[in-house]
């Protein structure tokens, strides 16, 4: 990969050595909300992850990549597709991806991408598709992990209520594993939610404590379904239940009274997958 534009100018592959260069300062600082926010960058990690991105359309700014990946087929084709698109390659020493990172033995690859959010407005729900919402859901493991369940299931996307974590937090960008460049999120007050789902045409479910229907009887099938997830600590707020067409249980056999939100929010949406989604070619593992 060779480049004649001046030095440190968008498009060009440069070698870094020092922690104290400012490109690696900025990427390091991405670990700081703020920072993602005045910058409306985030980073991720893996080469999968920066292929799959770049397939997708995401606009990737800068590319890091360990010596050990110089002559890596793949890392030479991701790097060269960065610099055509006039983003920056860095070529940096173990040492410096560790500290970009923040681990030990750290990917070989990392991309620095423009965070890319949708609107509510933009949201067109057609018979089938499955939108959930979470309300101020706090733990950014939860929240990828959740994103992660979303795509697997072929659901549309997520919608965020009132002050929810990151979904651009390096914490929460790992537990996707990726599916954070497959699955749209949208960022929602919890006014401009409630005003939207007016508009809601289909069935609109949640789960709650007072729930009095169990999840598995819904016939979820022939129309787009919304399902409202609440809090980990506090579940759905009343405002958001009492929106709800429909308050679900899930019938428990032991002694735990609630189930983490991530696994509870995998079970109902492989429900509403089995009822009102296509199963047609489906595979898992």
């Amino acid at each position: 990969m060779t480049d004649n534009r001046p030095s440190g100018a968008p498009g060009r592959v440069r070698e870094v050595t020092s922690l104290a260069n400012p490109l690696v300062k900025d990427i390091k600082a991405l670990a700081m909300k703020k920072f993602r926010d005045s910058q409306n960058a985030f980073m991720a990690e893996g080469l999968k992850l920066v292929i799959d991105a770049l397939d997708l359309g995401w606009t990737i700014r800068t590319l890091v990549f360990a010596k050990t990946g110089l002559g890596n087929p793949a890392v030479e084709k991701a790097a060269a597709r960065t610099v055509a698109v006039g983003g920056t390659v860095l070529e940096v020493s173990e040492k410096v991806l560790g500290a970009i990172t923040r681990r030990d033995n750290p990917q070989m690859v990392v991309g620095v991408f423009e965070q890319r959010l949708l609107a509510l407005d933009d949201i067109h729900p057609g018979p089938g598709d499955v939108w959930l919402a979470l309300d101020r859901v706090r733990d950014p493991g939860n929240l990828g992990t959740i994103i992660r369940t979303v795509d697997a299931v072929g659901a549309k996307g997520v919608i965020l209520v009132g002050e929810t974590t990151d979904p651009f937090a390096v914490e929460t960008v790992r537990a996707t594993m990726g599916s954070i460049f497959a699955v749209p999120i949208v960022r929602a007050t919890p006014d401009a939610f409630l005003a939207w789902r007016e508009g809601f045409a289909g069935l609109v479910a949640g789960t709650h404590l007072k729930g009095a229907v169990d999840y598995r009887s819904v016939d979820f099938s022939g129309r787009p379904v919304l399902l409202m997830m609440g809090n980990e600590q506090q579940g759905l707020p009343e405002v958001l239940a009492q929106s709800c067409d429909t308050l679900l249980r899930i019938p428990q056999a032991g002694r735990a009274d609630s189930l983490n939100l991530a696994v509870a929010t995998g079970v109902m949406l492989f429900e509403i997958r089995r009822g009102a989604l296509s199963l047609d070619g489906a595979s898992g593992s």
